[in-house]
């Protein structure tokens, strides 16, 4: 600070220093007057009038899990999940979800990348229909499945009579019940992650002679890896909660078609320890998919 400016600085009442440095420190005024400081940013007071409807509407989401974790039978816990019907149901929910992903990743791939990366008539319509499963009703999905793929079923009735192929009240049909209504989660999330990315790199990969699959299988595919594995995620914990495709398709066959949701339901009429204990661990794997995809979904905060 030259000599000049160090005078006037005085003059006017405030400490000498470099030029800034008071706003970096906060301004402090005279004697008598409130300090003023800058309030951190992000930082909002949220008006009564909203604050309590979201206090209500968070007391309304975390009641019931709460009563579910108050009552559930913690000493007794480990002798239910042990049990052979409980453990049927839970290896039977564990498969049937992991094979349905297994079908999801296969078809939602090429059809998100259809509809990010390629324009043809009707694409909006195609895009309202891959996520009608979303709103539809499960037990709505589980009629429209069997009228699909029924013995007698528009598509069921040809592979019975050609391939001896029947789908209904069989694990197979449980893996495509859930794979029908968790779909379009994968869908969504690879089809946005694709948006996202910048197409430059497939262009350049086939401007260096790569086909459109290559590009697709060496460029495309590293890109968007993490949306990848968010939709697979959000696929199998949707295909492992399933309930009205399933029992409406597939029916409820212990050891065959019994999966947990339908485990948790008929043992809620006769045993409701074990159907408390099954929905802990229903809970505590909703818990664990938020956690693994904190960084997508709900950030780190």
């Amino acid at each position: 600070m030259n000599p000049t400016d160090r005078t006037a600085s005085r003059a006017a009442g405030s400490p000498p220093g470099r030029p800034g440095q008071q706003a970096r420190q906060g301004w402090q005024g005279r004697p008598g007057r409130r300090s003023v400081r800058a309030r951190p940013a992000g930082v909002r007071t949220a008006p009564l009038p909203l604050l309590l409807p979201a206090l209500v509407g968070l007391a309304f989401l975390l009641l019931p899990l709460v009563a579910l974790l108050v009552r559930a039978p913690w000493r007794g816990l480990p002798g239910q999940l042990t049990s052979a019907a409980v453990w049927q149901a839970l290896r039977l929910s564990l498969q049937t979800a992991t094979l349905a992903t297994a079908v999801v990743l296969v078809l939602g791939v090429p059809l998100a990348w259809l509809l990010a990366r390629t324009a043809f008539p009707g694409r909006r319509i195609v895009r309202a229909l891959v996520t009608l499963p979303l709103v539809l009703p499960p037990v709505v999905g589980g009629v429209a499945l069997l009228l699909a793929l029924g013995r007698n079923g528009v598509v069921g009735r040809w592979l019975d009579s050609a391939f001896g192929v029947t789908l209904p009240f069989t694990t197979a049909g449980v893996v495509v019940a859930e794979a029908f209504v968790a779909m379009p989660f994968l869908v969504i999330s690879v089809e946005g992650t694709l948006r996202a990315s910048d197409a430059r790199y497939e262009e350049a990969a086939a401007t260096l002679g790569a086909s459109r699959f290559t590009a697709f299988r060496r460029v495309t595919l590293p890109m968007i890896a993490p949306g990848i594995a968010a939709g697979a995620v959000l696929a199998w914990a949707r295909a492992l909660g399933e309930f009205g495709a399933t029992i409406t398709f597939a029916g409820s066959f212990p050891g065959r078609t019994q999966t947990m949701p339908l485990a948790v339901y008929l043992a809620l009429q006769d045993d409701p320890a074990a159907a408390i204990a099954l929905s802990v661990v229903l809970l505590a794997v909703s818990v664990a998919v938020l956690a693994a995809l904190r960084d997508r979904w709900t950030g780190t905060a």
